[in-house]
């Protein structure tokens, strides 16, 4: 285990678990989001599961005294600090390199984000669906977009079958990462989020397993809301549009994928980020509708 980690409370389980759920906190972070973030895992109708939640970097002081009062109450939950703020896929890493290293018997990794609220059943159902489908070893779902206030303000609809994600893949992400969940088998295979990357992680990784003959499915039902804040399409700033922009070229060379039409759907994605926030939102809405009309759903 690496230096950069320490465990703030005992990493000592008394009893083997199926699944880990995965979580970084960070310094924007909201307390109250945080709470709902925390309440709608540990109060899942699925209980054999450990909740490993990463300090990345200094916090709210508010956010930290609740997060130890929480790890003080439940058994479920672990705090990890990280010293210095290195990103989702640095954290994600750490937890899946500890459950390998430490529990060789869990089988499932799940993403939860500190400001999103999994349904009451995600963990049941998607356990069930993976039981019972041995072949697929990623599996995201449908989720709801809510805004600031917790209000609904939108939804996404992905395709369900693993050639639809793969056929969509290259123009879009087409699993949604806080809603996933992965069997450990794919991680001891050697697989790992790419740590030099601070957004986007996800998308190369989806191409990088797609391409390694992993399956991937997507569960209609939305297990998760998903919080868009005020700030989301300024969010999407350069940084991420260019690497977006990699992704999907990355994403056609290793899956052989390359059209006219997937090319110039990246050019057209990068020039769209690149212009005012009013005018990403118009076509953020736009894409979304579409999208939901090409996605057809057994």
């Amino acid at each position: 285990m690496s230096k950069q980690f320490s465990f703030i409370t005992s990493a000592d389980m008394c009893e083997s678990f199926e699944a880990v759920v995965g979580m970084a906190v960070y310094r924007e972070d909201r307390v109250e989001w945080v709470k709902q973030a925390i309440n709608s895992v540990l109060n899942q109708t699925y209980q054999s599961f450990v909740y490993v939640i990463v300090i990345d970097g200094e916090i709210n002081e508010e956010i930290y005294t609740y997060l130890c009062d929480v790890c003080r109450r439940s058994k479920k939950m672990i705090l990890v600090r990280n010293r210095s703020n290195l990103g989702l896929s640095v954290c994600m890493n750490f937890i899946v390199d500890w459950t390998l290293s430490e529990y060789i018997d869990t089988k499932y990794f799940f993403r939860m984000d500190a400001d999103d609220i999994s349904d009451l059943y995600r963990l049941e159902q998607q356990i069930a669906f993976l039981e019972q489908h041995p072949q697929i070893s990623i599996l995201g779902s449908g989720l709801i977009e809510i805004n600031e206030q917790g209000e609904k303000v939108g939804q996404r609809k992905l395709p369900q079958k693993h050639s639809e994600i793969v056929r969509f893949l290259p123009k879009r992400c087409s699993i949604n990462h806080p809603t996933v969940a992965i069997r450990l088998s794919v991680f001891e295979k050697g697989f790992r989020y790419r740590e030099n990357l601070m957004n986007t992680q996800d998308y190369f990784f989806w191409a990088d397993l797609a391409a390694a003959g992993f399956k991937f499915a997507n569960l209609s039902d939305k297990l998760l809301k998903f919080r868009r804040v005020n700030d989301f399409y300024k969010r999407r700033g350069l940084s991420k549009s260019v690497n977006e922009f990699k992704a999907r070229f990355y994403t056609m060379k290793v899956l052989h994928k390359y059209s006219l039409g997937n090319i110039v759907y990246a050019f057209s994605v990068l020039a769209l980020r690149l212009m005012p926030a009013r005018i990403v939102k118009i076509a953020y809405k736009i894409d979304r509708y579409f999208l939901n009309k090409r996605v057809i759903h057994d």
